[in-house]
C-alpha cells in the first residue's frame, strides 16, 4: 500500500443516500484504499455502526440507519455465498473482489455471530500482492535476521512463530517460505485459510465442515515426503506432538503458536503434553513478534529534550557505531494523519543452543529459558523496542501501547 493511496479521508462518510449495492462497493473501496486489515459491522438498537482496523487501531468509518444496515449486511452475505435466511448461528463466507481501478484483487473473509440486535460482522481483508514482503521489510534487527537465516538453513528442526492475533505471524511465515522456496526442496503447507498462493509450494487448506483439521492434514502431508512443512497454527495436542515428531525425524517444520514471548513458547508446547526431551532435541528456534506503528522522516519531530543516559545504557553495544540515541514524537501530516506511516515488527529471535536445550529438557520456567538464551546474545522485546526508539523508528508511547509493561521492565 503506497502512501499516495493511503492519503484518503479518514473521517466517517455518509452512505445513507446510496443504493445498497453502491453503498457496499463505496465502503469496501474506501477501507481498501486506506489499507485497512479488517472491517466490522455492528448492529445496534437504532443504527448500525461500521468500523475498520487501520495500522492496528480501530476507527469508525460509517453509520447506517437500522433498516439500511440490514440490507447492507444481507448484500454482503449474498456476495460471500452465505445463507441469507440464517441468523441464529455463526456463519463464514468469502468474497474475492476486484479493487477499484482494476488494481488487483482483495480477498474478503467474512465471519458473523448473532448478537442482541442482529448479526455482528467481522470482515478480514487480505490483499493479493504481486510480491510478498522480504526480510528487509519485516523489521528484524540485523543480528536477528542473521540468526533467523541460520535457523532456516538447518536441514531439520521445529521453528515456532509466536505472538497475539494480528501480530504479523503469517507474514513472517510466508517470508520464510519464500526464502526456502528455491526449487531444491519439496514444501507443503497446512493453512486455515490459505492467505497467499505461492508458486512452487503445495498448499492445503483445513476444512472443518468435512472433518479435515490440522491433525488429519498433517498426517497425510507426512506421507507426501516433504522436506519442509508449514503448519498455520498449532492448536491441539495431536498437532503439537506430530509436529515435534516430524521435526525430530528429519523435516524442517515451521508453525505458529500462541505465547507472549519467545521463551514462553516452550511452556505452550509442554502444555500440549509434548515430551520435554523430544521438544528439546527437535526445537531449532522461536520467533516472537508484535506490530507497532512506525515513523517516517516526514512524520516525526524531535522531542525537545535529550534522553537520560540510563535509558539506552543496556543497548549501547547493540547500536551501530557512532549512532547517538534520539527521541522522536509523531507529527501528523496529510499522508500520515496520526503521525504514523506504516506497521513494522519488533522481534525476539531465540536460538535453541545447547544451554537452552538443557533447560528445556529440564522443564525450566520461561524466565530460566530466557536467561539461558541471553548467554548466547538473545535480544529481548525490551532491548529490541529500545533500539527502535533510539533510531527514531517509533515512539515510546507506541511501544507501550503494544508491548505489555511486564515485558518492558529493566529486569527482562
Amino acid at each position: 500500500m503506497s502512501q499516495t493511496e493511503a492519503a484518503v479521508n479518514f473521517e466517517s462518510f455518509d452512505l445513507s443516500k446510496l443504493p445498497t449495492e453502491q453503498a457496499v462497493n463505496s465502503l469496501i473501496d474506501h477501507v481498501v484504499a486506506l489499507g485497512a486489515s479488517d472491517m466490522f459491522i455492528a448492529p445496534g438498537e437504532e443504527t448500525t455502526e461500521i468500523h475498520m482496523r487501520h495500522l492496528g487501531m480501530v476507527k469508525k468509518v460509517a453509520q447506517l440507519e437500522s433498516e439500511q444496515g440490514k440490507r447492507f449486511s444481507t448484500h454482503i452475505k449474498v456476495l460471500a455465498g452465505m445463507e441469507i435466511d440464517e441468523h441464529r448461528r455463526p456463519l463464514e463466507g468469502r468474497w474475492v473482489r476486484q479493487r477499484a481501478g482494476g488494481n488487483g484483487k482483495v480477498d474478503l473473509r467474512i465471519n458473523t455471530i448473532p448478537t442482541l440486535y442482529g448479526e455482528d460482522y467481522a470482515v478480514r481483508i487480505l490483499y493479493r500482492r504481486a510480491e510478498l514482503a522480504g526480510f528487509d521489510q519485516l523489521g528484524l534487527l540485523p543480528q536477528q535476521l542473521q540468526l533467523l537465516k541460520s535457523m532456516l538453513n538447518s536441514p531439520s528442526g521445529l521453528i515456532l512463530v509466536t505472538g497475539p492475533t494480528a501480530s504479523g505471524k503469517t507474514t513472517t511465515l510466508y517470508t520464510c517460505l519464500e526464502y526456502l522456496n528455491n526449487g531444491r526442496r519439496k514444501i507443503n503447507t497446512i493453512e486455515d485459510p490459505i492467505e497467499y498462493p505461492i508458486s512452487g509450494i503445495r498448499q492445503s487448506q483445513v476444512n472443518t465442515r468435512l472433518g479435515v483439521d490440522f491433525p488429519d492434514l498433517l498426517r497425510s502431508v507426512l506421507r507426501q515426503a516433504p522436506d519442509v512443512i508449514m503448519i498455520g497454527e498449532i492448536r491441539d495436542a495431536v498437532t503439537a506432538r506430530t509436529a515435534v515428531r516430524a521435526a525430530a525425524s528429519g523435516h524442517l517444520v515451521l508453525a505458529t503458536a500462541f505465547a507472549p514471548v519467545a521463551s514462553a513458547a516452550v511452556q505452550s508446547m509442554l502444555a500440549y503434553e509434548v515430551h520435554p526431551y523430544l521438544l528439546s532435541t527437535s526445537l531449532r528456534g522461536v520467533i516472537a513478534q508484535r506490530l507497532v506503528r512506525s515513523l517516517k522522516p516526514e512524520c516525526r519531530e524531535p522531542v525537545g529534550m535529550e534522553p537520560p543516559d540510563e535509558m539506552f545504557a543496556e543497548i549501547q553495544d547493540l547500536l551501530p557505531p557512532g549512532q547517538e540515541p534520539k527521541l522522536y514524537a509523531a507529527k501528523g501530516t496529510i499522508e500520515c494523519p496520526d503521525g504514523y506511516g506504516a506497521l513494522n515488527g519488533i522481534f525476539e529471535v531465540m536460538n535453541v543452543s545447547k544451554s537452552v536445550r538443557d533447560v528445556v529438557a529440564a522443564t525450566a520456567t520461561a524466565k530460566e529459558t530466557e536467561n539461558a538464551a541471553k548467554k548466547d546474545g538473545f535480544i529481548s522485546f525490551r532491548q529490541a523496542s529500545l533500539m527502535k526508539i533510539a533510531s527514531g523508528e517509533t515512539t515510546t508511547e507506541e511501544i507501550l501501547r503494544v508491548v505489555p509493561a511486564e515485558f518492558m521492565g529493566a529486569d527482562q
